[in-house]
Formats: structure tokens, C-alpha cells, sequence
């Protein structure tokens, strides 16, 4: 069955099921419309003709007055929801705006990839002019599916794992995309900032503004080892001229929407391990691991 064909059958579908659940609502109303004025008609005659509670009037008004007005009123907003509320903001309007809304939320996304896409094509760019002699190092914090980060966040908290990249990093070149710099309180100290991004006209204090992963190292290319911080399209980008891979393996499952990129052991070997406990200062067990990119 095609996918047009399966929708008109989903519609038709959804459109029996709310004539049913109408005819059902307007058969409810019509028995309370019947029961109302069996009940009526016998308080009124328990009121008026039985004289039973006579010396319960309130405001001028007998009892039996009062409760087939209150009755009336409750009657009336049955009647309201049934006509009116049910029939134009029921189950059908509410799929249809969530399906509406689904759309919208789509091509937002399919647009926010088409800008990510573009970004990393002019990132990208095809044109080599930096420092072969750098040894150019990629370092990240990654956990078991390889998550590094979530809403621009860091989701774990490692003290060593801090003072290891702080140690590797230091005097060194440290080049990431906007949205990591962004996500950081402020430049990093004793380390030259450099920040990639396609807006020519960014601004911030302490940094070098690129607009590709070339121009950065090319900046860098006095730097013995620029070490490359982030975030997961830069890194994706890097892995093809990396010559080495910081990697601090979280030994633990997380929820993210930031990925490190799968490292392939043909192109890769492992030269060092240093194996961490979790303990009163780490939640999770962690593995520093060094790879190098094979010749």
C-alpha cells in the first residue's frame, strides 16, 4: 500500500471514529434533554401541587424554581460543549493541529541541518595551507555511545579529567566552533582561542575568528601542537587530518544530542591507557586513552 493511500485510509479511519464519538455525545444530550424534563415536571409538582418544602423559598423564589435553573444552566453548557466545543476544538481539531505542528517542528529541524550543512562546507574548506609539522591533536570526553555533550552542555563532571586537559592544553593553540565557545563562561586562559564560525562579523573578547578548520590551524601553524576542543561538527571535520586523539573514555550511559566521531582502528592505534576509579570526587569511571593516527 503507498504511503498516500495509507494516509487517506489513517483520515478515514479518524473520521468514523469522531462521527461515532458525535453521535454518542449528541445521544447522551439527548437523554439529560429527556431526563431534565421528567425531573423538572416532578419537582414542580412536589413544589406546587404537593406543596412539599412550601417554606423553602429564597429570594421570592420556591426551591424547585432554583433547581431547574441551576439544572437549566448545566443543561445549556452540556448543550454548548456538545454543538460547539466538541464539534470545532474536539479529537479531530487537536490531531490535526498536532499534525500541523509536527510539520512545522520538521522543517524546522530539515532547516537548522541544511544551515549546519552549510556551515561545515565553508568549515570545510578544500584548500590546505597549514603547518603539516604540527602534530594536530584532537581532545574530547566521550561516554560509551560516544555522547559528548547535550543542549551545548557538559554532561558529566570529572576533576582529573580537567586537569588533564588543562595540562595538554596549556600554552597551546585550543581551536573550537561558536557554539562551544559560546558554552563556555569565558575564553580559556593561557591558551590562544581560536573560533570557527561563518559569521564574518563575530566579536569576543580573547579569541581569533575564523571561518574554516584550515584558516585555524593555519593561525596556528607556530604552535607545535594546536589541540582541536569541539564541538561534534568540528570534530567530524578534524578526524581526517588529526595526527593524534586525546580521548577520555566515561565508562557510564548518557542521554545527548552531540556526538564524538567512531574511530576506526584501521586508521588508529591506541599507544597509552590510564585507567580511573570512580571515587568521592568522580562519579563514573574513566579511561584516558591516546591514539595515533597510523602511517
Amino acid at each position: 500500500m503507498s504511503k498516500s493511500n495509507s494516509k487517506i485510509d489513517q483520515e478515514q479511519i479518524e473520521f468514523l471514529e469522531n462521527a461515532q464519538k458525535r453521535i454518542r455525545q449528541k445521544k447522551i444530550l439527548y437523554n439529560h434533554f429527556i431526563f431534565f424534563l421528567f425531573i423538572s415536571a416532578f419537582l414542580f409538582v412536589l413544589d406546587f401541587i404537593l406543596n412539599i418544602g412550601s417554606d423553602l423559598n429564597i429570594y421570592e423564589y420556591s426551591w424547585s424554581v432554583w433547581v431547574f435553573l441551576i439544572w437549566m444552566f448545566l443543561f445549556l453548557f452540556h448543550t454548548f460543549n456538545v454543538f460547539v466545543s466538541n464539534k470545532f476544538l474536539g479529537d479531530m481539531w487537536v490531531k490535526k493541529q498536532t499534525r500541523l505542528l509536527m510539520e512545522l517542528q520538521k522543517h524546522k529541524i530539515e532547516k537548522l541541518k541544511n544551515d549546519i550543512a552549510s556551515e561545515a562546507k565553508i568549515i570545510a574548506s578544500s584548500e590546505t595551507f597549514y603547518n603539516k609539522s604540527s602534530l594536530i591533536t584532537i581532545i574530547a570526553a566521550a561516554d560509551e555511545n560516544n555522547v559528548i555533550g547535550n543542549d551545548n552542555k557538559l554532561i558529566w563532571h570529572l576533576s582529573d579529567d580537567l586537569k588533564n586537559f588543562k595540562n595538554l592544553t596549556k600554552d597551546h593553540h585550543v581551536i573550537m566552533g561558536r557554539k562551544t565557545f559560546e558554552s563556555m563562561p569565558k575564553a580559556l586562559p593561557n591558551r590562544t582561542n581560536v573560533v570557527i564560525t561563518r559569521n564574518k562579523n563575530y566579536v569576543g573578547e580573547n579569541i581569533i575568528v575564523v571561518s574554516s578548520l584550515n584558516e585555524a590551524l593555519e593561525v596556528s601553524k607556530n604552535d607545535s601542537q594546536p589541540f582541536i576542543i569541539g564541538g561534534g561538527e568540528i570534530y567530524n571535520l578534524a578526524m581526517e587530518i588529526a595526527d593524534r586523539i586525546e580521548l577520555t573514555r566515561v565508562h557510564s550511559k548518557f542521554e545527548g544530542d552531540t556526538f564524538f566521531p567512531f574511530i576506526d582502528l584501521n586508521q588508529w592505534v591506541e599507544v597509552k591507557r590510564d585507567e580511573r576509579k570512580k571515587d568521592s570526587k568522580h562519579n563514573y569511571d574513566f579511561t584516558f586513552i591516546r591514539y595515533d593516527k597510523k602511517k
